[in-house]
């Protein structure tokens, strides 16, 4: 064998440090058996010892080039052990370590520890989260150097308890980097630990007296350490739920972190045996909340792993007592966190997996019990989830059937209990959707009709709490989207009204909580909106000066997560009011830039998420923005077709209003005149009035059919 540096490079997921650190220490302070020392295997002369073993969180305190110093240390190790778990599973830097050991043509010298999950669950779309392998584990190494389809079997020792245990899971390790028979080792290792049980024997025997007198006060020691176990686990029970509870409303992330950062602390300092039921509920509790923490930081991918952590926790739980709803409950929610992520993530099949993976779970509980008012409750929740996926795939008429599913079930949770606040929120959240469908499917009148449910049921939940910021929150976005679709309907002043009372109040909550994420974008969303309205009204100055902010909150959100679609359209449509205000103050080549900074940001979105409603009217707005400011007619043409097809490529919903106003626009830009009449005739029937189509008729010299009973249905209304 070629002499190493290293016997062997340690990878592990950092949120698996405790066992790395003991790992590392058992392997270093391993002594060889006498008689084996010197010993010719193929992997080369026995040593007495097998340190030195690299761990890279040690070994690089001050390297400034860690994937180099990473890369030389896997060349001078004679072995790779990885300690494999839902977290290492997921870890890009453990994926990348295993691929670059084999790369080397080292396959063979890979060694795996499980100590928590489950090898190859990904196979099962339910049980992907408690997945302990990492791709590179599972897949052969290719002739291209990139990890094959073929899978393989990784060798591994299994620490879980009821498997090997750590002690041989231990051994296992050894044997194989040593080439010896696992038996022979073990044999070994119970001769000497003979001996020097034998040698302790008469020491032993000798201060048995001294133990038996000390034996009452252990009894009385071991009865107050269990008291003072209970007593901490109701503090940590206390801080995981009431604490939590009273601190979320508030958004104080700063707190939250450090609680739930505590409550962490406190169960890795629990020696495995005293791991129960209880702790382990507890433990994904908090990694739960600390996965909602840094969501709501912007940090998506870590929150990613927080929530896979929990659900490897809650699915054994669940699995021991399916009769237990709470137990299910806290299996599904997991689930649905991890759809969320994926959501904002722009993952949408991944995002559907999780919410149909949480659905199966309380489909089966509510077998057991099929009143149970929470089950029902987080059924219709997720219902809304996946009706969003369905939505943003363009599956509208599958979508409708579950937001309608969740307005009836909130509908009679809310009369059986109108007092809870969590049913009302989702009785507000099913009127949105439905308004967001009905805008959709052009019944303009029918969307702010129920924008209007949603906004009152929302002020008058937060008119219970005034100090609740995750309600505010809530209130501040449905004034929002109200305020824009009566602007839709031909009430500009409305809308300026309504949007400046969002910004306001997105203000409030981003000063409140300035680590807040959410709040930033809510905030850079708004003005971005609002500027719009003032450049309608012909405010240029202000307009420019919302959007500037907009612009510098959006660019510091998507530098620290890039990977978030959404705010990338949003980003993306900041900077295309930004060029329809350079146009209108007369800077065509600063309005042409700006125009295309948003394409380029927008084309790539829409190429992962082709059918998403918002990313089709996002790029087709930016191409009639450019094309009015091109200066080459045909490549004006050429923007203005491409944002025609992209219109025609909707599949369901082709009444939106929205939509049919970007049609006609090109249509007119391309001296379509009849075809475009066609569209506005339908304009006109939902009652649509933006205040930029009227502008562009008036410029064209257009009429614009008059208001039909859409209309007075929604004047009547107002």
């Amino acid at each position: 064998m070629p002499a190493f540096r290293y016997r062997a490079f340690l990878s592990y997921s950092h949120q698996d440090k405790g066992w790395a650190e003991w790992l590392h220490s058992a392997l270093e302070t391993y002594r060889v058996p006498r008689h084996l020392v010197g010993r010719t295997t193929d992997a080369g002369e026995i040593p007495r010892r097998l340190a030195p073993i690299f761990r890279d969180r040690d070994e690089l305190p001050s390297a400034t080039d860690l994937s180099r110093k990473v890369n030389e240390a896997l060349a001078e190790s004679a072995n790779l052990i990885v300690i494999c778990s839902p977290r290492s599973a997921v870890s890009r830097w453990a994926n990348e370590e295993v691929l670059a050991f084999k790369r080397l043509g080292r396959a063979d010298r890979i060694f795996c520890l499980i100590i928590d999950g489950e090898p190859n669950a990904s196979t099962v779309p339910e049980r992907a989260a408690e997945e302990c392998f990492a791709p590179a584990l599972r897949h052969r190494l290719g002739a291209d150097g990139q990890l094959s389809s073929e899978r393989t079997e990784p060798i591994a020792a299994d620490a879980r308890p009821g498997k090997d245990g750590q002690t041989n899971a231990k051994l296992k390790l050894i044997s194989g980097i040593l080439d010896l028979g696992f038996d022979e080792l073990k044999q070994r290792e119970l001769h000497r630990r003979h001996r020097r049980m034998t040698a302790v024997a008469a020491v032993a025997i000798g201060i048995t007296l001294i133990t038996a007198a000390l034996a009452i006060d252990a009894v009385f020691a071991r009865r107050a350490a269990e008291r003072h176990q209970k007593q901490a686990e109701d503090l940590v029970g206390f801080m995981l739920g009431d604490l939590n509870g009273k601190l979320e409303p508030m958004q104080r992330l700063d707190i939250l972190e450090a609680v739930d950062d505590r409550a962490m602390r406190y169960f890795k300092s629990l020696p495995s045996s005293d791991v129960t039921d209880e702790t382990l509920a507890q433990r994904a509790k908090a990694l739960e909340k600390i996965g909602s923490v840094r969501a709501e930081q912007g940090h998506l991918q870590e929150a990613l792993e927080s929530y896979q952590a929990a659900l490897a926790l809650a699915a054994g739980l669940a699995r021991a007592a399916p009769a237990n709803a709470q137990r299910q409950l806290a299996y599904a929610n997991d689930w649905a966190w991890i759809g969320l992520t994926y959501w904002s993530l722009g993952r949408l099949a991944a995002a559907g997996d999780a919410f149909d993976a949480g659905q199966r779970v309380l489909t089966r509980a509510s077998g057991y019990d099929p009143e149970d008012t929470a089950v029902r409750f987080e059924r219709a929740t997720l219902d809304n989830d996946i009706g969003h996926v369905l939505e943003a795939e363009g599956r509208l008429e599958e979508a409708a059937v579950h937001y309608q599913n969740m307005l009836q079930v909130s509908r009679g949770l809310v009369a059986a209990n109108p007092a809870e606040k969590a049913w009302l929120v989702e009785l507000g959240l099913a009127h949105n959707d439905l308004g967001k469908l009905a805008l959709i499917s052009g019944n303009l009148a029918g969307a702010i009709a129920e924008y209007r449910d949603d906004y009152t049921i929302e002020t008058r939940l937060a008119d219970r709490d005034p100090r609740d910021n995750d309600q505010l929150e809530n209130v501040v976005k449905a004034r929002a989207i109200l305020g824009r679709t009566l602007v839709l309907a031909g009430d500009l002043p409305a809308g300026v009204q309504a949007l400046t009372q969002s910004v306001q109040g997105a203000e409030r909550l981003a000063a409140f909580e300035p680590r807040n994420a959410i709040f930033k974008e809510d905030l850079a969303l708004y003005e971005s909106q609002l500027a719009r309205l003032q450049r309608l009204a012909g405010e240029l100055p202000a307009a420019a000066a919302l959007t500037a902010k907009s612009l510098d909150a959006f660019a510091a959100l998507t530098k620290g997560e890039p990977g978030n679609t959404q705010w990338s359209r949003e980003y993306a449509e900041a900077q295309t009011e930004q060029a329809a205000e350079s146009f209108a103050a007369g800077h065509g080549p600063a309005a042409q830039a700006e125009s295309q900074t948003a394409l380029s940001l927008l084309e790539p979105l829409l190429a992962h998420q082709p059918q998403d409603r918002a990313m089709l009217l996002a790029i087709a707005r930016a191409r009639l923005q450019l094309a009015a400011v091109t200066a080459e007619p045909g490549a004006a043409a050429r923007l203005r077709a491409a944002a025609l097809a992209e219109t025609d490529s909707v599949r369901s919903g082709n009444s939106d209003p929205r939509l049919l106003a970007l049609k006609s626009e090109a249509l007119l830009g391309l001296a379509r005149t009849a075809d475009a009449q066609a569209v506005l005739a339908q304009l006109a029937r939902s009652g649509y009035r933006d205040p930029a189509l009227m502008a562009m008729l008036q410029r064209a010299r257009l009429d614009y059919p008059p208001p039909g009973a859409a209309l007075r249905t929604l004047a009547s209304d107002k």
